[in-house]
């Protein structure tokens, strides 16, 4: 079966460039739709994609994250007859491997395309996935496989980690076992928690100190920092890392070596640095709230967890575990849950993400005391509150928007206009929701939806729908 996946609208095109790539050794197949590009890429197993445009059905540079996360995870050459430079800095920001005009050169293809291959391999063959000890992590959807992919590459390597994500998510979770997947597995991992470091102590906490560098220091006290030698640094809520100390540490990173409060000699501390943080560090460099030199070296590889919102299917797998998990903790006898409860479970936003559900059945376990099933009466009141006016919401927003077709065969519309037409209705109003409950934020809205910029700018200029700036 072919392993690369042409996408073009000009079916001239594709079937020469496959003839040409098929010359060298490297079978393709073809299409001139992205609808049909989506159902062979659920069901083959594309290395590589060549993104093309001339495409009818929709925005490619919109469909590229989605085409990354199908399961096989192909990486995406673009090749468009823009030369745009804003384009191809945009294609590579969501995650192409390469930005190529048209008519693209054969040879530099070829190139490209078996550097991908090669990569693809290496990096998908499936030893890394099979022996990766996940450590307490839970999920088996395409994000989170995604970011185990991501952990195994960073377990592998030497390289400064920066995981983001919204709290709650298992930031820890995944740094400690990037720690156990790693060959520093037997050395410390030494947390710091960024936001309670204070001013003050900062450095005295980071570097430790020399006997009678103060008052009250009568005897030697090693630093977290040099705790941390040969093993992990874990920088959680670097964000919140002050101003002042964060050109202390650039420094700290760039030779691995410092000087103890009082001290007089340098001393060498041979740490890997994993750092997390739930705040937007770009913006904040843009904000000059954060160093950039620091941050580029933060982001050495960067994983960033999807919030609980994207990940619904893993929600009952979650569940299973916590119930099993604080009913052993709580000494309560093995309890199930009925098909509501959970229902209840998916309808809900968690804005708190994993941690939020993990004491949520905490609490529900409480609450059932004695009762063998967990009912949607166990979960806290403002979860079942939310979820009632979430289902109410829909379901008027079905009534108001699917009237009663009339049984006229003159005027019955085909299924084609009919589905079209809701199609149109459902897009806006989300969009309009969209847009209120993110405040406008356009980053947050490609977050919160799933969706690139690309797309969310050809959806609200195809439906006229404004936004309010934050």
């Amino acid at each position: 079966m072919a392993e690369i996946l042409i996408i073009d609208g000009d079916k001239h095109f594709t079937r020469t460039l496959g003839k040409s790539l098929g010359a060298h050794g490297l079978p393709t197949t073809d299409c001139d739709t992205l609808s049909r590009a989506m159902g062979l890429l659920h069901t083959g197993e594309y290395k590589a994609v060549l993104l093309g445009d001339d495409l009818a059905d929709g925005d490619s540079l919109a469909y590229l994250t989605t085409i990354r996360e199908i399961p096989s995870f192909p990486e995406v050459i673009i090749i468009t007859r823009s030369r745009d430079p804003k384009m191809a800095e945009k294609a590579i920001q969501n995650g192409a491997w390469h930005f190529v005009t048209k008519p693209p050169n054969i040879q530099r293809l070829l190139v490209l395309i078996r550097r991908v291959m090669d990569y693809h391999e290496e990096r998908y063959g499936g030893a890394i996935r099979c022996s990766l000890r996940r450590s307490g992590i839970i999920g088996s959807s395409r994000l989170i496989q995604s970011c185990l992919d991501t952990l195994a590459q960073a377990a592998g390597s030497n390289a400064n980690v920066l995981i983001t994500g919204e709290t709650g998510t298992g930031k820890e979770l995944f740094a400690r076992a990037i720690h156990k997947n790693s060959d520093r597995e037997e050395r410390s991992f030494v947390v710091v928690d960024c936001a309670a470091l204070p001013d003050t102590l900062a450095e005295n906490l980071l570097f430790g100190h020399e006997r009678g560098a103060y008052t009250s220091a009568d005897r030697h006290s090693t630093g977290l920092v040099k705790q941390a030698d040969g093993g992990i640094l874990f920088l959680d809520e670097v964000g919140e890392l002050p101003m002042s100390l964060q050109k202390v540490f650039l420094r700290v990173l760039e030779g691995r070596s410092f000087r103890p409060v009082g001290g007089v000699n340098e001393i060498r501390s041979d740490f890997r640095l994993v750092s997390a943080t739930n705040r937007n560090l770009e913006a904040m460099v843009e904000n000059n709230e954060f160093r950039r030199d620091l941050f580029y070296r933060l982001r050495g590889i960067r994983m960033q967890l999807p919030p609980l919102r994207r990940i619904p299917e893993d929600i009952n797998e979650l569940t299973c575990k916590f119930v099993q998990h604080h009913s052993k903790r709580l000494k309560l006898a093995s309890k199930g849950f009925s098909p509501d409860f959970l229902d209840a479970l998916m309808s809900y936003k968690w804005p708190g993400n994993i941690r939020e559900l993990q004491n949520t059945i905490e609490q529900a376990l409480s609450r059932a005391g004695k009762d063998a099933i967990l009912y949607p009466r166990h979960l806290p009141r403002a979860i079942r509150a939310e979820v009632a006016r979430h289902d109410l919401e829909k379901e008027k927003f079905k009534n108001e928007h699917y009237e009663q077709l009339q049984l006229d065969p003159k005027s019955f519309p085909t299924l084609k206009e009919y589905r079209h037409k809701h199609y149109e209705t459902l897009e806006k109003q989300y969009l309009l929701n969209l847009f209120t409950i993110t405040g406008g934020d356009i980053k947050k809205s490609c977050e919160v939806a799933g969706i690139s910029r690309a797309r969310l700018y050809t959806l609200t200029k195809r439906y006229h729908v404004t936004r309010q700036k934050p």
